[in-house]
């Protein structure tokens, strides 16, 4: 049970002390002290008190070692991302922290690296050989992530390109049209925007960027991260899609020259 190390972490996150909190939940400074140490059992009512105090569920408090958390893990559950309040499952993410201040890194995932993740995601010794940046202008809260995505699927964004993403823990907040990095049990590392099909059938619908892909539904059982497009960086101007006319042009090119060929053919 890690009841007295979670309340005692979470006194502290809220930079409160014992004699604030013993007064706000109307208990003697010393009874609380007794919690924090593990000297002293809570009552029902007790817990309910802490509970709402925190607002985190019982089970929680009771539950999960709190302290293995990242702190955008922590952040989410302190801000109403509760697994056990808000039904999601618990994920907990490997990541990183720099030597300095204890902040997060944001670890790279470069194209040779992509077929290493899929298997050691949750290895912290494969996370911590990866390459780790920080982004001063990006909330310290978060916890983001950089992989180089490869292919013509996610045209416009160039083949190569830098994404980084947003950790998302609870996969029901996922919106329609939004933009992600998903890592899949099956296919690795794919970028795509998203419809969420998860209430009423248990799936994502994964829509590439490039019109010529077809959209595919796979299980969220068949995934294993997601990450919400944060920016990208490249060393290439972004294609533009073509336009109708633009299409109507080429394929109109297309149609002479093979004209032109068959023409030289039947001579």
């Amino acid at each position: 049970m890690f009841f007295a190390t979670n309340i005692k972490l979470l006194r502290k996150r809220k930079k409160r002390t014992q004699d604030d909190v013993a007064f706000t939940l109307e208990m003697k400074r010393s009874t609380l002290s007794g919690y924090e140490n593990g000297v002293a059992l809570p009552s029902i009512p007790i817990l309910l008190s802490f509970s709402n105090f925190f607002n985190i569920s019982i089970d929680t408090l009771i539950k999960v070692d709190l302290s293995q958390l990242s702190q955008s893990q922590l952040y989410m559950i302190e801000h109403g991302d509760d697994v056990f309040m808000s039904g999601s499952r618990l994920r907990v993410l490997t990541t990183t922290v720099d030597n300095q201040d204890q902040i997060e890194n944001i670890e790279l995932v470069p194209e040779r690296a992509k077929a290493g993740y899929t298997r050691g995601f949750f290895d912290p010794q494969f996370i911590g050989e990866l390459p780790a940046f920080n982004l001063p202008f990006l909330p310290r809260d978060r916890k983001y992530r950089t992989f180089q995505i490869s292919g013509d699927s996610m045209l416009p964004i160039p083949d190569g390109s830098w994404v980084t993403g947003e950790y998302i823990q609870d996969w029901r907040t996922i919106k329609d049209g939004d933009t992600f990095i998903i890592l899949t049990l099956n296919e690795g590392i794919v970028f795509k925007s998203i419809k969420n099909h998860i209430t009423e059938r248990g799936t994502l619908e994964l829509i590439s960027l490039n019109s010529i892909y077809q959209p595919y539904e796979i299980p969220v059982t068949e995934i294993r991260e997601v990450w919400k497009f944060v920016h990208y960086i490249s060393k290439e101007f972004p294609q533009q899609e073509m336009t109708t006319q633009q299409i109507s042009q080429s394929l109109s090119q297309l149609q002479d020259d093979l004209r032109t060929i068959k023409q030289k053919l039947e001579r």
